[in-house]
């Protein structure tokens, strides 16, 4: 018999501790080695960790949102003889723990390949996280050690949203089998309900009745990736004082170019408007290279760009993220087509590489249709710019004494003003806007 403590390894330099996003285990759970145990969060990326040895766990570090200090304890197990077919000399004999470590090319994964929903502890699964406390002896409680035989399945794949809905409905998601891929969507829950005729399952957890008045309240602990979206938001809030500028452009012209363009692109990516813009962005950038930069405001140390290395915002079902298409400066609008649709798939699958996901110098921002009038975008710290594409409408404007329909959009920009003077702000975009309004300069050298 042996006792095998699991440390939290250095998952990345300077990195002090990571979060716990995810568990496949629970106490008591008897695991394979290679068998994935936790998922571990830090700032850039989603870290799977994996059973170091054959056992039973009898101990784990904490519940999903507790952050664990790297070199400390995450799982305990015990092994023996019989499993797995170890010896248990081969790990350490007697009450003390041997310590293990998983290899140095473990699983890596970008951060919003994990979208976690913390659930409350009445009415939870067998199958859900474990239980939060900091640790649990093997044998406190011999029915749940005995409930716990066997490897667990892993977690079927679904957004917070989706799985809420399925526990509303009291639907287990292991249940349902998706139409596409591994992800269940609300298409797949749908469908699973016309099935069964849309009643709930027997295990559906006891809730509190429903009256008409709806006073019920929902707690759900911030986790995982949208809480590190809420630190950096506060940080950039509170540490960058922003100078918002927005302009107007008459976009008439880039889109009629855009839709000929589409209409002769033969086996080419579609473009949309965000391949001009950027183009437009490089362009001006280089004679406002100020607005290119990053402010390491700790050392006071600005660092201008030559090469644009353009964070593209981007929504997932985990929350916003920001791929960065790196040397922009590179791609004619096709190529950035392309590389925006890579991108943003990549990063909606969890499939971006780390490097991938940091290292921008300016960002742009879009909601498309839903891009209202104006918005006043938060800047990507340490970043100096942001801009923040708004809807196109149609609206009547008087174009040399005479009134014109035209296609117009508002471009909402926001600035450190730290680095950026308001004047410098507004001749960049400006500069942008004239570049979209004419747009033979954007393919003039």
């Amino acid at each position: 018999m042996a006792r095998v403590n699991f440390r939290l390894p250095d998952i990345g330099e300077g990195i002090a501790e990571a979060e716990i996003v995810g568990w496949h285990i629970k106490v008591g759970d008897m695991v394979e080695e290679d068998q994935p145990v936790a998922d571990m969060m830090t700032d850039k990326a989603t870290v799977e960790m994996a059973a170091p040895v054959t056992g039973r766990v009898i101990e784990i570090a904490g519940a999903v949102g507790d952050q664990i200090p790297i070199g400390s304890t995450l799982v305990v197990f015990e092994t023996e003889a019989e499993l797995g077919g170890e010896t248990a000399s081969a790990l350490g004999d007697g009450p003390e723990a041997a310590d293990a470590t998983p290899p140095a090319d473990m699983a890596v994964t970008p951060a919003p390949s994990i979208p976690v929903r913390p659930e409350p502890a009445e009415g939870r699964a067998a199958s859900a996280s474990p239980e939060p406390r900091a640790s649990t002896a093997l044998g406190t409680n011999g029915s749940e050690a005995a409930a716990s035989h066997g490897a667990p399945a892993r977690k079927p794949l679904a957004s917070p949203a989706v799985r809420q809905r399925a526990k509303d409905l009291g639907v287990d998601l292991a249940d349902i089998k998706p139409a596409v891929g591994d992800r269940i969507r609300h298409a797949d829950l749908d469908a699973f309900l016309r099935y069964q005729g849309g009643t709930q399952t027997a295990s559906a957890p006891a809730r509190a009745p429903i009256t008409s008045t709806d006073d019920t309240i929902e707690e759900i602990k911030v986790t995982g990736l949208r809480r590190r979206i809420a630190e950096n938001m506060a940080e950039a809030k509170r540490r960058i004082p922003h100078f918002a500028y927005v302009e107007e452009c008459d976009v008439t012209a880039v889109e009629a170019l855009r839709q000929a363009m589409n209409a002769a692109r033969g086996e080419r990516p579609k473009l949309t408007m965000l391949p001009f813009l950027i183009r437009a962005m490089i362009k001006a950038a280089a004679d406002f290279p100020m607005v290119n930069a990053r402010y390491d405001d700790e050392a006071n140390i600005v660092s201008r760009y030559g090469a644009v290395h353009l964070g593209m915002a981007t929504q997932t079902d985990a929350g916003l993220s920001v791929p960065v298409i790196r040397d922009a400066q590179r791609f004619d609008v096709w190529g950035l087509a392309a590389e925006i649709v890579r991108l943003a798939d990549a990063t909606r699958r969890g499939k971006a590489k780390r490097e991938e996901l940091s290292g921008s110098t300016i960002t742009l921002t879009s909601l498309g249709a839903l891009g209202g009038i104006v918005s006043t975008p938060v800047i990507n710290r340490p970043e100096v710019a942001i801009v923040g594409v708004n809807r196109i409408v149609e609206r009547p404007v008087v174009v040399e004494g005479r009134i014109e329909v035209r296609k117009c959009m508002n471009l909402s920009s926001s600035f450190d003003h730290r680095v950026v003077d308001g004047m410098d702000a507004a001749k960049f975009i400006q500069a942008v806007r004239r570049l979209i309004e004419v747009p033979a300069l954007l393919f003039a050298d």
